[in-house]
């Protein structure tokens, strides 16, 4: 039976080579290997992996075409829900999403949706197809950011005759696709940039350098360029702080910054001129993905690298993969440790992290275990380097250069279920609305705004029928 088929292995790097290296970890599956793990699906009745799908992919079309031998096929099927399969396939959360509903894994181990979904994007990028001639409608939709959700929302737009044009403030495309997730999950060149080029040639124009709330506003896009309704999908890039003693150390870093000067400025590589000082000692405070990818560049960049989180490891909200990989590359993981103070020496640069033992009490709101302070157990880290991957909120300069666009007490853009936000015409998703979150989260809400706005243009453009 096809359930007693295990499930294939994924080949990577060995992990004492990766943790030298900016090559990307995961080598993926070849067409044997992908097709045998397609030969495990059971194609049920009512797949639970399609609707735990947040852009709701028919994953067991896809990989019957696969077990068919038909990739060609499986790229179109996917193509439907998703313009980033390359992507998804690489950084998305599938063993609490798809792979976390799939029946096989109630007993056993799931299908690798990811790595099939990696392989048919890859395969379908080194194949591309002749470009499809698509009507315009003769309306003219903004999207601001390049990120996930914005690529989404711009993708379903164009493929509905929209006229779209995507403004991104930095000077390359991408949002968190370039800035924030490294090299070695997320290749640039080979990955990235050439799923945006699919994006192109459906018809999106993408201009860069374009800051929303200075180099242009919404109320100048409407008014004075045309558009009918503009997307917000600007991401959360503003970082958190613990707000304790030190923070302002020569040596303490945004995880924000750190990624980006590493992924989009390329600090990794000797061949440009911009490097970023990782330390002898780095500890990176948080639990969570971006935490993950701070201490592994820190590794990366020759640091020894310690991650201290409040929580037992049971909590961490990091991808199980993402932990896993980092225990293999030598990460040191300090759990159930706060940080008081960061110390500095006469200098004013770190030289250490006062911290105090955590213990676990009843769960918070989030539903986690909400840790308390263990009295007396004040104790320090030895450092030169720390990073503060705590989470991030929106960049407030849209919403304070936009009248009537309603935002909440964290920042975030207030939007209903389908992007709609207070001000008429203006939708949002992503980050920008839930702060920051995952990329194919952010790609469901850029598809779920793009049929809201494809609604509303029609709404207002459609001639009413008079009754006579």
């Amino acid at each position: 039976m096809a359930n007693r088929i295990p499930r294939v292995p994924v080949r990577e790097q060995d992990p004492a080579v990766r943790a030298t290296n900016f090559e990307e970890v995961c080598y993926g599956y070849n067409r044997e290997e992908a097709m045998l793990e397609a030969s495990r699906c059971l194609h049920c009745k009512n797949p639970r992996c399609v609707t735990a799908c947040p852009v709701n992919i028919r994953i067991p079309d896809f990989i019957k075409a696969l077990t068919d031998g038909d990739e060609a096929g499986a790229a179109a099927i996917i193509a439907e829900d998703s313009s980033l399969p390359s992507i998804c396939g690489r950084v998305c959360p599938q063993e609490t999403q798809c792979e976390g509903s799939c029946i096989l894994g109630i007993k056993g181990e799931p299908v690798a949706i990811g790595k099939l979904e990696r392989y048919v994007g890859d395969w379908s990028m080194a194949h591309p197809g002749k470009p499809v001639h698509i009507e315009r409608n003769g309306h003219k939709v903004a999207v601001i950011g390049s990120g996930p959700s914005g690529l989404a929302c711009a993708s379903d737009l164009a493929k509905m005759g929209y006229e779209v044009k995507i403004f991104e403030a930095l000077h390359e495309v991408g949002g968190v696709l370039v800035y924030g997730i490294p090299e070695f999950r997320l290749p640039k060149e080979a990955v990235v940039a050439r799923e945006i080029e699919a994006v192109k040639r459906l018809g999106v124009e993408i201009e860069t350098d374009v800051i929303a709330g200075r180099t242009v506003t919404i109320d100048s896009l409407m008014d004075e360029e045309g558009y009918e309704a503009i997307f917000i999908g600007s991401g959360a890039g503003l970082p958190r702080f613990m707000g304790i003693e030190g923070e302002n150390l020569n040596g303490v870093f945004s995880a924000n910054e750190f990624l980006t000067r590493a992924n989009l400025m390329k600090a990794y590589d000797k061949e440009y001129d911009t490097p970023i000082y990782a330390g002898h000692r780095a500890v990176v405070v948080g639990g969570g993905n971006v935490a993950m990818d701070a201490v592994r560049t820190a590794k990366r960049l020759g640091a020894e690298a310690i991650i201290v989180y409040r929580r037992s490891e049971a909590e961490l909200p990091a991808r199980a993969e993402e932990v896993h990989h980092a225990k293999e590359e030598g990460i040191e993981f300090r759990m159930l440790t706060n940080p008081t103070r960061i110390l500095g020496d006469e200098q004013g640069r770190v030289r250490g992290i006062s911290c105090v033992e955590m213990t676990l009490g009843e769960p918070d709101e989030s539903g986690r275990r909400a840790p308390i302070v263990k009295p007396g157990s004040d104790f320090e880290i030895d450092c030169d380097v720390v990073i503060m991957a705590l989470g991030t909120s929106p960049n407030p300069l849209i919403a304070s250069t936009t009248e009537g666009l309603e935002t909440n007490r964290r920042g975030c853009i207030v939007a209903d279920a389908d992007g709609a936000t207070s001000r008429e015409g203006v939708f949002a998703g992503g980050d920008a609305v839930t702060g920051a979150a995952t990329v194919i989260l952010a790609m469901g809400a850029g598809r779920k705004a793009a049929a809201a706005i494809d609604r509303y243009i029609k709404a207002k453009t459609t001639p009413k029928k008079l009754d006579i």
